[in-house]
């Protein structure tokens, strides 16, 4: 008997679940077609027309079977991959071999169930693939003489792609390049596509954020028509802009930044009223001129936020609007929306009230400046601004005020260094350094928080739809593991059940500070912390210890502060007047795509980061090919089953020190205790321990730095040694990925 495979697609189509490898037999005569059943199925399954299931059963791609489920696959840069479910629920383990074609970022229809091997945890084979993610690819061309090959950018997409002779048009080896997919990898055979743009050579700094633009896919060119609007907004306010505006202009506002900022989206000013303090946060006011469904508005939304790469900034806004009318630039009328707020001497917000206002910033400070006022006691360094000093003081006062305020309720604050990429005029890394943040940086931060959360109280109390930065309770099982951890340090975490108070965590905290397990203690609690995201309900945040939180004061750099303006016009329209239709109308048009803004508004944010990420990890990779051969300091910031994370300690670059290089003794990995054991010395290697490496190698295309360990410099006693063990277990760092930017 001869059979045709579409016999086979037809009686799976036919059939509401999934059939066993022995009912098709029967549905086709019997074992005599065993040979050739199984050279059709086996060829069905590697053109992807049809799904092999657990327990040797068949259906086709995308049928609705028991367990199974759409959703998003990220895939780790080792091959494996996880899939966030599109109902929600808890993620999917996928394995390599069960990714079947699927690339990252691709929508998927998964096969899971629990597994007997990761504790009951949910893991799943790929059945099908729903939407490709991606139809551009960014990478490195390497030429052969049948064609060429693309290696991808992003290490997550683990599949090279094939690029025939006549697609090359005109590309060279080693140069970067975009490629459009032209055919997607079925049957074991690759995927393929051609090239579509040069970028140019992987050492050129512009090619370099060209190369990350496209990897993570972000709009950086306003089209015609967004440009149009931006040139007709005009460049100065009129008499009629101030109607119906509080007139702030003869108080003293101050905008205070880095030195390098050119879009100020906030002003301060502050008086005592007897031992209280009054301060204004006046925000510029970026809905008057963005309105609702324009193009502007439209490109603001598909952007989400700024991006900010050492080099350069990639706007929400066009500069038009970001460093001209929207930007509060001294001596000059600008129209802002207003948060007023009385505070007394424990930090206590007795009143406030928020109004459209217009301010003329008297000055133009640097964090720098501001710094030597109320840090070193040197108002000279204002110069001709020398009468703000009285009023800078004031606000220090108030800042430390609120501080330790947000400390007594439990506010988390991780203090941990950053870096700052220096670079040349040609745009090579020349440095790497710790970021400052003094006082002045608090100050603005305090009170830019204290601004962010009344307004979320006042809107709140009206009932009506809004849009929050919520920060959900930490990981419980992560929490555990990490007090666990801990533990041989002499510290603990007091939980109550299955949840954690932010006091808890911030008295840790505490504790560890200005000691050698400070920098491990706060990537450890890190790396236990959700993220935090934008929502249309109100789950409060738990890093500020606040039940009502927003994002008011950068509407030039953040969409979701656009909305948060937009919503507060409307409550102070509705307060004054609860009939107001207009305003009733308005709310009911925002409300009803509130949700899926913040969810698109978050994904945007992560996007961003990690673009940011992306691009700072670059720069650091760079700047230690020049320094190959070099010892240096740090800490064991990871430690895996394959080696050692080493962080340096004042250049902020992380490297591996791989197992086979530890050539004093013989190594196995104590998973619990995160630790490198010698099984013959008793060495024991652990994160916290000061070490002294040598840098040997840099890897770019892997982003990867390799050292070599020449001396443990300490090592903390933490009780008696762990019996030696033989097993090694797979990658579980206790290490926190610190961002470049700080985002609250």
């Amino acid at each position: 008997m001869l059979l045709h495979k579409n016999e086979i697609l037809n009686l799976l189509a036919e059939e509401p679940e999934a059939l066993h490898f022995a009912a098709l037999l029967r549905a086709f005569g019997g074992r005599h077609i065993k040979k050739e059943m199984k050279r059709l199925i086996d060829d069905l399954v590697k053109s992807n027309e049809i799904v092999r299931l657990r327990g040797n059963r068949y259906t086709l791609p995308g049928a609705d079977t028991t367990g199974t489920v759409h959703g998003t696959i990220a895939i780790h840069r080792d091959g494996f991959g996880f899939v966030r479910p599109e109902s929600g629920g808890e993620d999917i383990f996928i394995p390599g071999k069960q990714i079947n074609n699927a690339l990252h970022g691709d929508t998927v229809s998964v096969r899971a169930e629990k597994s007997r091997s990761q504790r009951g945890k949910l893991e799943g084979r790929v059945l099908a693939v729903v939407q490709r993610a991606n139809q551009r690819i960014v990478g490195r061309l390497q030429q052969s003489k049948k064609g060429a090959l693309l290696i991808p950018e992003d290490l997550r997409l683990t599949s090279f792609f094939t690029v025939p002779a006549n697609a090359v048009n005109g590309a060279v080896d080693g140069q970067q390049v975009v490629i459009e997919v032209t055919t997607w990898p079925a049957g074991g055979r690759p995927p393929e596509g051609k090239v579509i743009e040069i970028l140019g050579w992987p050492d050129d700094p512009d090619v370099e954020v060209q190369t990350v633009i496209r990897k993570f896919d972000l709009p950086h060119r306003f089209e015609a028509a967004t440009l149009a609007e931006a040139e007709a907004v005009p460049s100065r306010i009129s008499r009629d802009d101030l109607s119906d505006r509080v007139d702030l202009r003869k108080r003293p506002f101050v905008t205070i930044d880095g030195e390098t900022a050119k879009d100020f989206d906030d002003a301060v000013a502050i008086a005592e009223e007897g031992r209280n303090f009054r301060l204004w946060v006046s925000i510029a006011d970026v809905s008057q001129y963005v309105k609702p469904s324009t193009e502007l508005d439209r490109e603001a939304y598909l952007r989400g936020t700024s991006v900010y790469f050492p080099d350069r900034c990639i706007p929400m806004l066009p500069e038009r609007l970001s460093n001209g009318i929207c930007s509060l630039n001294p001596a000059a009328d600008r129209l802002t929306m207003t948060a007023e707020m009385l505070f007394d001497r424990q930090g206590t917000m007795l009143e406030s009230r928020f109004y459209p206002s217009v301010i003329r910033s008297t000055a133009r400070l640097t964090y720098t400046t501001v710094k030597q006022v109320i840090v070193d006691g040197n108002p000279a360094a204002l110069g001709e601004d020398q009468m703000l000093a009285p009023h800078l003081l004031q606000m220090k006062e108030l800042a430390l005020i609120l501080m330790a305020m947000r400390r007594q309720r439990g506010s988390i604050d991780f203090d941990l260094p950053e870096p700052e990429i220096v670079l040349s005029l040609t745009g090579q890394t020349e440095a790497i350094i710790r970021s400052e943040r003094n006082l002045a940086h608090q100050l603005i931060e305090e009170f830019m928080l204290a601004a962010n959360e009344a307004v979320a109280r006042f809107v709140t109390a009206q009932t009506l739809p809004f849009i929050y930065r919520v920060h959900e309770q930490p990981d419980n099982a992560k929490l555990t593991a990490f007090r666990d951890f801990i533990l041989p340090f002499g510290y603990s975490l007091t939980m109550q059940g299955e949840r954690v108070a932010p006091q808890a965590m911030q008295q840790l905290i505490g504790e560890a500070a200005g000691k050698p397990e400070e920098r491990l203690v706060n990537y450890g609690l890190l790396r236990c912390m959700k993220q935090a995201r934008y929502a249309a309900e109100n789950l409060g945040h738990f890093g500020l210890a606040s039940p009502c939180y927003t994002h008011f004061t950068s509407p030039i750099r953040r969409y979701p502060d656009l909305i948060v303006h937009r919503l507060l016009k409307l409550a102070l329209l509705l307060e004054a007047d609860s009939q107001d239709k207009r305003a009733r109308r308005e709310l009911e048009r925002i409300s009803a795509s509130l949700a899926e803004a913040a969810e698109h508004t978050s994904t945007r944010e992560r996007v961003a980061m990690e673009a940011e990420r992306d691009i700072i990890e670059l720069k650091k990779l760079q700047f230690m090919q020049g320094r190959i051969g070099e010892e240096f300091d740090g800490f064991i910031a990871g430690v895996a089953g394959f080696g050692l994370f080493v962080e340096l300690s004042e250049i902020f670059v992380e490297g591996l020190v791989h197992i086979s290089t530890l050539t004093d003794d013989l190594y196995s990995f104590a998973e619990p205790n995160h630790r490198l054991l010698g099984r013959r010395t008793g060495r024991v290697l652990q994160i916290g321990d000061q070490v002294r490496v040598r840098v040997v190698a840099v890897n770019p295309q892997a982003r990867r730095i390799e050292f070599v360990l020449q001396e443990q410099l300490s090592r903390h006693q933490v009780g008696s040694p762990l019996p030696q063990e033989t097993t090694d277990y797979p990658r579980i760092p206790i290490k926190g990925k610190r961002p470049s930017f700080k985002r609250r």
